[in-house]
């Protein structure tokens, strides 16, 4: 192993903002020597498994004031970037190293491979091509700014080259983490931190009574948080813990913070019927029984819901199996109105959303230049992706955040 290595640019992390600010940052200024190091031994490692193995590289939404709106933290910071750097960019991107990108009905952008394997390959070449040295097995310890400007970092690791590196400017781009503690380092370079808090996961309904209904689906349902300004519409998915689907996941990265204080534990109140009015519905209703009466009520669904899904609302409001809608008395009939608009579940706990975990927090966005990504605090230091306060909801927009940031900090470290 020898002594020093030494870099014009150093990166720390090799998921999508990492490469992308390395691969940027060597395109635009071949002359520069930059190196990226990544602690394990697997690179783009959240590229390969996000979006159940395709990858959903960003969201077809190229208005940059709209694309902005996807962020619970950031939106409003991430405008101008947007315009530098935004979803038909990052499509152009890929199409001009050979990868084409389809649009699905709800937005969300896939490789035509529907492959993630075929995005990550796509950053590792771009960055072989670039002259990028990709170092795996490598963390970078003790960092400090050095005396004549630049940074000084002990290395470690099975595959550590050298024992120290020294380069001219560095990119974190080390994504984020749930523990405070894993800033801390960002802390004595001089930086302050956002403190993190998970964004987009599920809810925990232990004693839930849709418990039997383990991959019922609904493409509409509101989830409103009882007693708090908080609600979602979107599909929504009841698991063996408790729901899921983009309704909850959406409206746990709008709520990450008061969700946080609320220690994760609350009443959710699910509207199957997110575009019926309580009265209209009633009075739907009403017709109904009059020209239906003959029909039971648990053998024939209505408003589409699935059968296993009408079942137990039918069942929950306390209606006999064999009861006809002419024979339903009007409290139990408002008793599944109820269930219908508002049917509660005491949410106890949260899970991780496969490998989607995203955390809100980090740098401060005030500490940063947002039209370069540099560091306010400290020449030379620069940050991109999920290391920033900044965070998305589901749908490809945490990885238009990293694309964005890692290609403006990539362009600004080389001088361009």
């Amino acid at each position: 192993m020898k002594d020093l290595l030494t870099a014009d640019v150093a990166v720390l992390g090799g998921g999508a903002a990492g490469f992308f600010g390395a691969i940027a940052c060597a395109e635009a200024n071949p002359r520069l020597s930059v190196v990226l190091l990544e602690k394990t031994t697997k690179l783009l490692s959240k590229v390969r498994v996000s979006g159940g193995g395709r990858c959903n590289v960003t969201h077809h939404c190229y208005e940059p004031v709209e694309l902005a709106r996807h962020y619970p933290r950031g939106g409003k910071q991430l405008q101008e970037p947007f315009r530098q750097f935004g979803a038909p960019d990052t499509v152009r991107w890929f199409e001009a190293r050979g990868v084409k990108l389809k649009t699905e009905p709800d937005g969300r952008m896939f490789p035509v491979t529907d492959s993630s394997e075929t995005i990550a390959q796509a950053l590792e070449d771009a960055a072989r091509r670039a002259g990028v040295r990709v170092l795996t097995g490598t963390a970078a310890e003790h960092i400090e700014p050095g005396p004549e400007g630049g940074f000084r970092m002990a290395l470690s690791g099975a595959q550590a080259p050298a024992r120290e590196l020294r380069a001219a400017k560095l990119l974190v781009a080390t994504g984020g983490n749930p523990k405070s503690s894993a800033y801390d380092w960002l802390r004595r370079l001089g930086h302050g931190i956002q403190e993190p808090v998970p964004s987009l996961f599920t809810f925990n309904v232990p004693n839930s009574p849709l418990k039997e209904l383990m991959g019922v689906s609904v493409a509409h349902a509101r989830v409103v948080l009882a007693g708090e300004k908080l609600e979602y519409e979107g599909p929504l998915l009841v698991t063996h813990w408790g729901v899921s689907g983009p309704a909850v996941l959406k409206l746990s990265a709008w709520g990450a913070r008061r969700l946080h204080e609320l220690q994760y534990t609350g009443t959710a109140l699910i509207s199957w019927l997110p575009t019926q009015q309580e009265e209209p519905l009633r009075q739907w209703l009403h017709q109904f029984r009059a020209e239906h009466g003959k029909k039971t009520v648990l053998a024939n669904p209505l408003f589409g819901l699935p059968q296993r899904l009408w079942r137990t609302l039918v069942e929950q409001a306390g209606i006999g199996n064999e009861t006809r809608w002419s024979e339903l008395a009007g409290k139990l009939q408002n008793r599944l109105i109820e269930l219908l608009l508002r049917m509660p579940l005491q949410v106890r706990g949260k899970t991780t959303f496969k490998e989607e975990f995203v955390t809100c927090g980090g740098i401060p966005l005030a500490e940063v230049d947002m039209k370069t990504m540099q560091s306010r605090r400290v020449p030379g230091l620069y940050f991109a992706g999920e290391v920033l306060d900044i965070d998305g909801i589901t749908g490809g927009f945490n990885f238009q955040a990293a694309w964005t940031t890692g290609y403006l900090a990539g362009r600004a470290m080389a001088g361009v």
